[in-house]
């Protein structure tokens, strides 16, 4: 299976390549930064991840393209889950984690539906070195970092290919609000079906091309018309689990079956930079999960 992503996403990059030499240009980037710190302020199971997304094509018009791969996203990102207590963990808590992952999506849309279709390589293990530069950023910030006992028992070296397909509508609400309904299937390194939905309220952000983050579901701006102004966000979904390579079955995991997801946060733009800041809720992932967390968006556009 990891072969036959590895080639899909190879032959992605052919495409990828080739539209660019039709004229395909960089537009623009997204990225966001999570961590638990400016959530909840607790450094455990969801620590911290990065998500990062560069553009390609003619042009951005305030709206999706109705082919696929006229839009290119190259998407990159890194994610570190942890037990609770890094020192001594109690027993039946989740293993240590780091990954990378990167890949290709597209997004266009068919009439008003909207359409999010990729693929990822997802890297995980010690390979990541992730365990180390969490280790040096907690020696940097006199914070503990993980028991030489956590890292032995980490999740191992191992590579996936992970299909993402998302599917959403946008309905007026008013002069300036959004309702997105939205649908979302992932198969690999986790599989699970997902719906849920988004509520944008304000100017920010309308006509503005949106990439979902996977941790949090909150979506990040990459292109946009960058008109001043406030716009609040609020969302929220739910999922069914199948499997998860993060809490492995034959070590005695138990992922929960049922994964919720509740959002809020406010993007603020002003003449030459913008901020955008957001809270997540989320529900247990795994058996024996004592209860959810919730975890801190933060994304600096700052110009001196």
């Amino acid at each position: 299976m990891t072969r036959f992503f590895a080639t899909l996403i190879c032959a992605a990059l052919s495409v990828a390549t080739t539209a660019q030499a039709e004229g395909r240009d960089y537009l623009g980037n997204g990225r966001l930064v999570n961590n638990d710190l400016f959530g909840d302020t607790k450094d455990r199971w969801q620590t911290g991840s990065v998500a990062a997304s560069r553009y390609f094509g003619s042009e951005w018009t305030g709206a999706l393209p109705d082919r696929p791969f006229d839009l290119l996203e190259f998407r990159i990102g890194g994610q570190i889950v942890a037990p609770a207590n890094l020192q001594n963990p109690a027993a039946g808590d989740r293993p240590f984690a780091g990954l990378w992952s990167f890949g290709l999506h597209t997004q266009f849309a068919r009439g008003s539906t909207e359409y999010s279709l990729g693929g990822d390589l997802v890297i995980m293990g010690p390979q990541t070195k992730l365990d180390e530069l969490q280790t040096g950023l907690h020696d940097a910030l006199g914070v503990a970092p993980a028991s030489a006992a956590v890292l032995n028992s980490q999740i191992g070296n191992s590579i996936y290919g992970t299909f993402v397909g998302e599917m959403g509508r946008n309905f007026e609400l008013g002069e300036v609000g959004q309702l997105r309904p939205f649908t979302e299937v992932r198969y690999g390194h986790e599989t699970m079906a997902r719906v849920g939905f988004d509520v944008t309220l304000g100017s920010v952000g309308q006509g503005a091309l949106l990439a979902r983050d996977p941790v949090t579901g909150q979506r990040y701006r990459a292109l946009s018309d960058e008109v001043p102004g406030f716009s609040y966000v609020f969302g929220g979904d739910i999922a069914y689990v199948n499997s998860s390579a993060l809490l492995p079955e034959d070590q005695g995991f138990e992922v929960k079956k049922a994964r919720g997801r509740a959002r809020a946060g406010v993007h603020w733009q002003g003449e030459n930079n913008a901020v955008f800041y957001g809270v997540t809720w989320l529900s247990e992932e795994f058996e024996g999960q004592p209860n959810g967390q919730a975890v801190g968006s933060l994304r600096l556009d700052l110009n001196f």
